[in-house]
């Protein structure tokens, strides 16, 4: 278990702090994560990565030359929002164009495409190529779908190594792309992890019993077996990472060159480690194998979970010449890196300024005084029930979705009653308490009520009232936004189950003249038996689709948390005098 920490919920942003206090010859903080604290003379490609926190050293501790230029840290086992991704993006360009690499979880993929397309909007040549190395977590005709895990150092090391070759955004892209198409890992555990203040692991394994093709966001594995000896173990990971299903196009085995990564989880001792690799370098040379530069020890950790990932890096002449290049970061460095050109970069607070609150007419500024205190609510309610939603997500996720929206509601209430002290109006305190919901909550739910609050603020107004109907066009909406960002349909188990009933029922009952806490009660009674009926679908996206009829009779925790803030709303209008469509709210 983790045991040294002072409030969970600071956990985080007291380990980044720590981390640049001891790192500042290679980093510097900024909104959103860490950049270099040194730059090259020239202008170059800048490689920014990231994802959630709790898998040091990946990825702050992989910033530095030769390397990322920048990385984006999310909360525990978060995705970073796509506000904490633009802005080290613009602390780490340099003019040459940005790419951004990461793990191909949903929640990372849908902050850094939107942060991908912000800085675009700016001139910015900003490409992404996604981590897609688990051999467990799709088949090989789908690796499109598989998730990232340990093999994230060989794309990122491949790209940033490119970089300081001074390779064009196109050549860099390039290389990532080989790099990862090149890339297989599979790993195994023997505990699950516990996350800082939490009384139980995100998952178990039986006593003597060993999970495989576990998740670094713990996922529980996919198959489960007895633990095998270490050299057991060996063998396992060569006859499932040689099968030739899994070797990469064009390779042949026999006469290949391979970098071979054998990366500890979070508790297993390098010794074992060791152990295992001994056998693994027999197997791998009995096939013909040339071993390139060795890996053993921590790359890509999950807290405290007991276990072991095995990487292969399929190498051609001029990946193998990248990774061979010399490299100087907090936790991986390789040959001497040359620093008598590098410049220091100007250390100043790089947290963004507070924007000025716009005026408000005093209709505007009652209403967002009734939606601060709805989401105060709304945190409430979350508090009472974040338990037993990380318990729901534990079973065929990874179990954070209690956590992330305890972080993502807490924040959005404390910003929203700090704007109403302001003076806010409904939509610029819609628009605050989205990105505040989205930057302390991060992954899919993080990015996806960031775009409810927001959506719906988009259909309010700071000189006028807010009415009924303008509240269902606004939760419309927010039910047509999320299904485009986050590509969900009806049937695909998560929230947009819950969501879409709700919104439809809603516009209905507005519509035909029903005051808006009545309307409101009716379609949330339909958003709680949408979200129940989850219970018998089989997930159609996200980490749960991997884990298939494990999710059969488990509701789906994004619908269920929607329900639950809908009747939490529900009930501060129902403490309210009614309201018609006409009347403010």
């Amino acid at each position: 278990m983790t045991r040294l920490w002072n409030e969970p919920a600071d956990f985080a942003d007291e380990m980044v702090d720590g981390f640049v206090r001891a790192n500042g010859r290679w980093v510097r903080k900024v909104h959103g994560g860490v950049s270099r604290s040194t730059q090259s003379a020239g202008a170059e490609v800048a490689v920014v990565i990231g994802g959630g926190s709790g898998h040091y050293p990946a990825f702050a501790g992989l910033v530095g030359p030769g390397l990322a230029h920048g990385a984006a840290m999310g909360n525990l086992f978060a995705s970073p929002s796509a506000h904490q991704v633009e802005s080290v993006v613009r602390a780490s360009e340099q003019g040459k164009g940005v790419l951004l690499s990461y793990g191909n979880y949903a929640g990372d993929v849908l902050h850094f495409t939107e942060a991908q397309e912000t800085v675009r909007k700016d001139g910015i040549d900003c490409r992404t190529v996604t981590v897609t190395d688990d051999i467990f977590s799709a088949k090989p005709n789908e690796r499109e779908k598989r998730r990232g895990i340990a093999g994230d150092l060989t794309v990122f090391k491949a790209a940033g190594a490119a970089a300081a070759s001074g390779y064009s955004i196109d050549d860099v892209e390039r290389v990532a792309m080989l790099a990862n198409a090149r890339t297989r890992s599979m790993g195994v555990a023997f505990t699950g992890c516990t996350l800082p203040g939490a009384d139980e692991p995100l998952f178990t394994v039986p006593e003597g019993r060993m999970a495989i093709g576990l998740g670094i966001h713990g996922e529980p594995g996919i198959d489960e077996t007895d633990i095998p000896t270490a050299d057991g173990l060996a063998e396992l990971f060569a006859t499932r990472l040689l099968d030739a299903a899994e070797i990469p196009e064009g390779v042949t085995v026999d006469g290949a060159r391979v970098v071979p990564v054998l990366n500890g989880l979070g508790s297993v001792k390098s010794e074992e480690l060791f152990v295992v690799f001994t056998r693994i370098a027999d197997l791998l040379e009995e096939r013909g194998i040339t071993l390139v530069d060795p890996q053993v020890g921590e790359f890509c950790t999950s807290f405290d979970m007991a276990g072991v990932s095995l990487t292969l890096f399929w190498v051609d002449d001029e990946l193998e010449t990248l990774w061979n290049a010399p490299t100087d970061t907090p936790a991986f460095r390789s040959g001497s890196f040359d620093t008598s050109a590098l410049e220091i970069v100007d250390r100043s607070d790089d947290d963004e300024a507070d924007v000025a609150i716009p005026k408000a007419s005093a209709d505007s500024r009652r209403a967002a005084a009734r939606i601060a205190a709805a989401l105060d609510a709304a945190r409430v309610t979350i508090d009472e029930n974040a338990d037993e939603l990380g318990h729901i997500d534990s079973i065929a996720g990874d179990g954070d979705h209690g956590i992330g929206m305890q972080r993502g509601s807490r924040a959005a209430a404390t910003e929203a009653a700090a704007v109403v002290e302001k003076g806010a109006g409904a939509q610029t305190l819609l628009s605050r308490a989205a990105d505040a919901w989205s930057d302390r909550a991060g992954g899919t739910s993080g990015a996806l009520w960031g775009v409810i609050l927001r959506t719906i603020g988009d259909k309010f107004d700071d000189a006028e009232p807010v009415s009924a109907e303008a509240v269902s066009a606004g939760i419309t909406a927010a039910k047509d936004a999320v299904m485009s960002y986050g590509k969900a349909a009806v049937g695909d188990k998560t929230m947009v189950d819950a969501l879409v009933p709700f919104a439809d029922t809603l516009a209905e009952r507005v519509s035909s003249g029903e005051a808006l806490a009545d309307a409101w009660a009716a379609a949330t009674l339909v958003a709680q038996e949408a979200a129940a009926k989850t219970a018998d679908l089989m997930p159609g996206m996200g980490r749960a689709r991997a884990h298939g009829e494990k999710a059969l009779g488990v509701t789906d925790p994004g619908a269920i948390s929607l329900a639950m803030i809908a009747d939490t709303v529900g009930g501060i209008l129902r403490g309210n005098e009614r309201f018609s469509e006409t009347e403010d709210v």
